[in-house]
């Protein structure tokens, strides 16, 4: 079986699309599909990562992602503009690029696209797979994916076709195996210790706001133990990356910056705590259940934010002008031990298998219903 992904990585997007199209992938691959990616070269485009991966790559021309070249006078999506240039142009360029490829399937994770984009570019022969997390555009689609905990069929009402089949829910989060394969080591470890001795701090693959300098910063107040040590994790990408790395030399505690790290998953594993984005990693932290002081880096995090800090699966501490209250949260987190119950409602939310489930549902015995 042959699956086309159309997704994009930028400065303006972040890394997180291209990554959990990437695990999945991976997983099709496994269950014995072919994968190719079509991409526009936007600054921060993760093209070597996808072929690093083993992926072939068609790379769509760049254009200035701040401009927004829509000529379309119906509403457009909200994030129309992350997509660089009209819809059309981009249905026209992809159409193109889909010769010769035989896609059985087209699997696309862009909020710039809705149904006029993915009606122009499907034909009748090729099944289309949308990844979403916003609800907010309706789809022409025979699957669609939303990892997002606390979504509900009813969020689609309208906005999908009767025949569209729905995988809703952190089951189907898109995770790497690692997760799952640390994921019993890590939840044991939880239980036979409870200090806060090793923070982990990912705000995402680019971080254009440079929250992590700001939580750095905020650090520096803490009452954290003498002997811990910190694990900074940012993209080779991140517009800030030297001046996280200069502050991080200033720190009281040992602090660590690591690039495009392979070994996420140890990682996690092995951090006491983090403080991160409310973005696609919120699941691989619940799958090991490592608390997390989460911040919203963009309005479409605060839903998810909101959902895990109801779970008690995370706290909540808000967006990047919030982060001058970390102190403060963390000194409560540390005094009530709340971290610890906090560890066992995130290790509920996902096992960490979604990926797996996904590609069963598109190759396996039930793709006929389809």
């Amino acid at each position: 079986m042959n699956v086309v992904f159309r997704t994009d990585a930028s400065i303006q997007i972040g890394t997180g699309h291209v990554m959990r199209c990437l695990t999945l992938a991976e997983a099709l691959t496994e269950a014995g599909s072919k994968c190719h990616f079509i991409g526009r070269a936007h600054d921060g485009n993760l093209f070597h990562e996808i072929q690093q991966r083993g992926f072939t790559v068609t790379s769509l021309p760049a254009t200035d992602i701040e401009d927004k070249y829509v000529s379309d006078k119906g509403v457009m999506p909200s994030h129309a503009a992350w997509l660089g240039c009209d819809w059309q142009v981009d249905a026209e360029q992809t159409r193109m690029s889909l010769n010769g490829l035989r896609a059985d399937w087209l699997v696309l994770d862009h909020y710039a696209l809705d149904l006029r984009w993915e009606r122009a570019v499907c034909d009748p022969c090729m099944k289309l797979a949308v990844i979403d997390d916003l609800a907010d555009r309706a789809h022409e689609c025979d699957l669609l994916v939303d990892q997002n905990l606390g979504r509900t069929a009813s969020d689609y009402q309208g906005l999908l076709p009767e025949h569209s089949h729905l995988l809703i829910g952190p089951s189907y989060g898109l995770l790497r195996p690692e997760f799952a394969k640390m994921r019993e080591y890590s939840l044991s470890r939880r239980i036979l210790s409870a200090s806060m001795n090793k923070v982990l701090i990912t705000m995402g693959g680019i971080d254009q706001p440079n929250a992590t300098g700001e939580v750095l910063k905020a650090l520096m107040s803490c009452r954290l133990p003498s002997d811990c040590e910190i694990t900074v994790v940012m993209g080779g990408n991140a517009p800030s990356l030297t001046q996280v790395q200069a502050l991080a030399r200033t720190m009281p505690w040992p602090t660590d910056v690591l690039i495009n790290v392979k070994n996420m998953a140890q990682l996690m594993a092995e951090s006491d705590i983090a403080i991160g984005a409310a973005g696609g990693t919120s699941w691989e932290r619940c799958c090991l259940g490592l608390p997390t002081i989460l911040v919203t880096l963009a309005a479409n995090q605060q839903a998810v934010g909101e959902a895990l800090a109801t779970a008690n699966a995370a706290y909540l501490l808000g967006d990047i002008t919030s982060i001058e209250r970390l102190p403060a949260v963390l000194a409560q987190l540390l005094d009530n031990r709340a971290f610890v119950l906090m560890s066992e409602a995130a290790s509920k939310v996902t096992d960490g298998l979604g990926a797996q489930r996904v590609a069963q549902r598109m190759v396996g015995n039930d793709a006929s219903s389809f």
